[in-house]
């Protein structure tokens, strides 16, 4: 019975884990994290594999428009790390297998 208790939570957490978010992302011995501008993930992980404009992005008050970014790195150990920018800024951290 406890053998396949664990079983099950093992699966689950294996499901669970498959499109994860993250605040810091590890570009070899450097980390970037939620905030950090475009220029340091650039410096600091090099260029990434996919660059895609998602679209633009405006406040109800303020109408200033920001352009939203989709940064794609990897694979890395068989996962794909998806990065997104808003204004320049590091807003999420996802990763997929």
């Amino acid at each position: 019975m406890k053998a396949s208790l664990t079983v099950i939570f093992c699966t689950l957490l294996a499901l669970a884990s498959s499109n994860v978010m993250a605040s810091t992302f590890r570009c070899g011995s450097k980390l970037v994290s939620l905030g950090d501008r475009a220029t340091t993930v650039i410096r600091l992980c090099g260029k990434p594999v996919s660059r895609e404009n998602v679209g633009y992005t405006s406040g109800f008050y303020n109408r200033d428009e920001q352009p939203i970014e989709e940064w794609l790195y990897g694979p890395k150990g068989g996962m794909y790390y998806y990065l997104r920018f808003v204004g320049g800024e590091l807003v999420k951290i996802s990763s997929e297998r």
